[in-house]
């Protein structure tokens, strides 16, 4: 795969690593709040919206009510996922502030006509973003907006987003943002950039079944 188009999966990827699983640390995030970044929440209302607008697009593109079913057992991991990729967004924005690093909308525009012509199409890039990444179509230019954040940040760092030091900024970013997650939701593991899971056997991932009643 051309490194270019590898790199930018850097932040998608990230999310299905799998990461030691902590016991929730007593977090004290604000009522109706899925997170607290930086002292802004991110409510639970707009974490749902941002799932909905994924089980929408995939069940639009499956129109199939066994095969979507399937599609939505897959990723039954849709909620708390989301919140991961919502969470290191801010992150890698901070970092980015931090190094001095910004993305214009005609690099965007670049990047997405590139990928459009190695997918075969604009249909065909939203769709495999979606199926591989879990990214719905109106979202898929704030997604590379982010990954060529995280490839300038890796450049200006003279490193690459596979190394220690991308992700040390990352850290420094994550602890001055000061997260907070709702213990539903696992907590934030700073060193890492990355969320984990609370020991909570009972609590389910709620994107599932809503996604099959809408089914």
């Amino acid at each position: 795969m051309h490194r270019r188009r590898r790199t930018a999966f850097v932040l998608s990827a990230a999310i299905a690593a799998t990461a030691p699983l902590l016991a929730a640390c007593g977090s004290q995030a604000h009522p109706g709040a899925a997170a607290v970044v930086g002292g802004q929440r991110i409510t639970v209302a707009e974490l749902q919206s941002r799932v909905g607008e994924v089980r929408q697009a995939q069940r639009a593109a499956i129109p199939d009510t066994a095969q979507y079913e399937q599609v939505v057992a897959k990723t039954g991991t849709l909620t708390r996922d989301t919140l991961h990729q919502m969470v290191l967004d801010r992150v890698l924005d901070r970092a980015a502030r931090d190094a001095g690093v910004g993305v214009s909308r005609r690099e965007v525009q670049e990047m997405r006509s590139g990928l459009e012509r190695q997918a075969g199409g604009a249909k065909a890039l939203q769709t495999a973003w979606l199926q591989q990444y879990g990214v719905a179509p109106r979202r898929l230019d704030d997604n590379l907006r982010l990954q060529l954040e995280a490839q300038k940040l890796a450049s200006r760092l003279g490193t690459d987003t596979s190394q220690p030091a991308f992700w040390k900024a990352l850290s420094t970013a994550s602890g001055e943002l000061n997260i907070d997650l709702n213990p539903r939701y696992g907590s934030w593991d700073v060193q890492k950039s990355s969320r984990v899971e609370a020991r909570t056997p009972w609590l389910r991932d709620v994107s599932t079944g809503a996604a099959r009643q809408q089914a």
